[in-house]
């Protein structure tokens, strides 16, 4: 089956992500077309770039990076969550994605952003991103107010609305994982 990884994009005492990404999670379980995960970087500890090779020459030699290449190896497609930080991505997330390469390649990407700008400008740069790690970002995005979805930035309450827009990318993200299977070759160990 479809196995799609959910990422917690945001490591930040106090964060948000882990609420939208409880409710990405939970619209997820209700479907039966593909396992969801969730993937906190919280739980993967990668210090700031400290493998001596460049990732694209797949010569891993520190534990952390091993771990996390066959954490990313293990999914077919992925799910983003992701705040705003300056108009980008949070440090941690950019790093998580810098850390590994063939292991995201010919696999399927969305993107639920927050901010105060629904996070689009982050969901921008992830974009660019991707389509260097030779993914195939959906259209469909979930674009998150702090304004009107948090209660005092806080607690998260989405708009009726971002259902359909979660179900829509949930939709896109499993078709295409499954389209760019024959493309995925298994990572040689």
């Amino acid at each position: 089956m479809t196995r799609i990884g959910i990422i917690v994009g945001s490591t930040r005492p106090g964060r948000n992500a882990e609420k939208v990404a409880a409710w990405v999670g939970e619209a997820a379980a209700a479907r039966q077309d593909a396992q969801f995960e969730l993937v906190d970087l919280a739980g993967h500890a990668l210090p700031h770039l400290d493998e001596a090779f460049p990732p694209a020459m797949g010569r891993y030699q520190n534990e952390h990076t091993r771990r996390w290449a066959d954490t990313v190896a293990s999914f077919d497609g992925f799910v983003i969550v992701t705040p705003e930080y300056n108009h980008s991505v949070p440090g941690v997330l950019k790093t998580a994605l810098d850390y590994v390469y063939a292991e995201w390649n010919n696999k399927a990407v969305g993107f639920v952003s927050y901010g105060s700008a629904g996070g689009t400008r982050a969901v921008e740069h992830l974009r660019q991103i991707a389509a260097e790690l030779q993914m195939a970002d959906v259209r469909q995005q979930v674009s998150l107010s702090l304004m009107t979805d948090f209660e005092n930035f806080s607690v998260f309450k989405p708009a009726e609305h971002h259902v359909g827009a979660l179900n829509a990318l949930l939709d896109q993200v499993v078709a295409w994982s499954e389209a760019l299977s024959p493309l995925r070759k298994p990572i040689a160990a």
